[in-house]
Formats: structure tokens, sequence, C-alpha cells
């Protein structure tokens, strides 16, 4: 099931999207929260009329750094052996169709695709074989990073945690299984051109692999974001490009790139 969140009317609500033609698309309006028991209503409304939202608005997004090793190696660095964390704050999401904002401070604006898992219930010092008991679903997401920034200062909080740096959607594909998540097609274009092509299954260190290693650490909440790691080819963007994330059986992001208002 697809899982979208968006507004109508000044009011919010989340839906389950139906049909595969996007012209004809529709959401059938959820009774409550996804995360929990809940019942379809019955009442549905296009896709079309609608305002998408971030699917989810996580208490954080973690986030694991040099996951793919071409990646890594295309920007210099030593694969690593271990997974290791990053934060981005929640005032950093967007959802699909919103603008990506150029920041003042940085020269060097770079696209990162990612798969997003969605954590859909507390847990805390999961086990390996209860990962998939955890995940809610999966969703696009984009890692914007302003890659100047990155290289020189230690801490990654401003280079990778800005306003409008985590785009994520369009929706929540609850119908994936871990083993079916870990091999996906994942690309990113720009202005329609191809910059990033990789799957999910060249990943160093699995889906399983991060929510272990993050929960031993942490709580981690329902609506909660954790970001696997970009393949090869990211590269800078610029005021005006679009930018979209696809990966198969999720769907795209797409969003535009702005100047800092």
């Amino acid at each position: 099931m697809r899982i979208a969140r968006f507004s109508i009317d000044g009011n919010v609500a989340f839906g389950a999207v139906e049909g595969d033609r996007p012209d004809e698309l529709v959401l059938d309006i959820i009774k409550g929260i996804p995360f929990t028991d809940f019942e379809l209503s019955g009442t549905k409304v296009p896709l079309s009329k609608v305002r998408l939202l971030p699917p989810v608005l996580p208490n954080k997004v973690v986030a694991f750094g040099r996951n793919y090793a071409e990646h890594a190696r295309e920007l210099g660095n030593e694969v690593p052996d271990a997974p290791f964390a990053f934060f981005k704050p929640s005032t950093s999401v967007i959802g699909p169709g919103d603008e990506i904002q150029y920041p003042s401070f940085t020269d060097d604006l770079h696209h990162e695709a990612e798969l997003a898992v969605v954590i859909g219930r507390l847990c805390r010092e999961v086990p390996r074989e209860r990962v998939k008991d955890v995940i809610f679903g999966y969703t696009c997401a984009n890692d914007v990073t302003a890659r100047d920034v990155q290289k020189r200062e230690k801490q990654w909080a401003r280079a990778k945690g800005f306003d409008s740096s985590c785009p994520l959607g369009p929706w929540v594909e609850t119908g994936l299984d871990v083993e079916t998540a870990s091999d996906l097609t994942i690309q990113l274009t720009v202005n329609g051109e191809q910059r990033q092509l990789g799957r999910t299954s060249e990943m160093i260190h699995s889906i399983e692999d991060l929510v272990v290693n993050i929960s031993e650490a942490m709580t981690l909440l329902p609506g909660d974001v954790i970001l696997t790691g970009t393949p090869a080819g990211v590269g800078p963007l610029h005021v005006g490009d679009e930018v979209a994330v696809t990966i198969e059986g999720i769907g795209t992001l797409t969003n535009k790139v702005v100047k800092r208002g």
C-alpha cells in the first residue's frame, strides 16, 4: 500500500494511493493515523486536487554516510568498516514539489539520491531478526549537501542539516519486504538528464545492519526516517534545476532548486 500525507482545503490527512496511471491516481482518506490499526474511510479525492506533503514528520532523520563503495571512492574517502551516522533535523524535511532553497553559505550544492526507511513503531535495541517488524515502509529521499561546507567543517550539521536539505516522498510504500527493498534500482535525474544510477544491493551495510546499529544507541519512534546512503554519481545543483529521485517499486520524488529568499 502507498500511504501519502496531503493537504486539501486547509486540512491535513493521510490517504491510501490507488490506481496505476499518474493522471488517474486517487486517495482513499485514512481514518486516524497509519502507524496504528486504521480503516479506509471510502472517501476518495483525486491526487491532482491535493497538495502532497512530506509523507511523515520524523522526530529525527538518521542518515548513514559512505554506504556505497563507489560513492566513497568518488569523493576520495575510505570505505568504512562500520556504519557511521549523522543527523538531519526535522526542519530540513520537505515534501514532493517543495522547493530546495540554495543556501547563501555554499557555492557547491550537491544531490544524493537515497532509499529512506520509515520506522513504524517505538523500538530500541532491535535484534536483526526483528528489523522487519519495526519498518513501516520505504520512500525516496534526497540528502542535499553543501559539499564545500562538508569538506571544511568537521561536523556536518550545517552542510547536511540546513532547511530544505531533506526532500522525502512522494509517499511511503508499505508493501515491500526487507529482502525486496534490498535490491531496487535507484536513480536521479537533473533536468531530465541521468546523474545517478545504482541498486540498493550495492550497499556496504544492509538495511538490517543500519537499523540494528542505530537502535543500539537510541530509541526510534514511529515516523522516524533512516537514510541508507547514496550510490555514485553525486554532483552539483544550480538554481532553476529540477531534480528527481526515482526508486523502483516506490515512485518519483521531484523538487526544484531556488535561491533562498
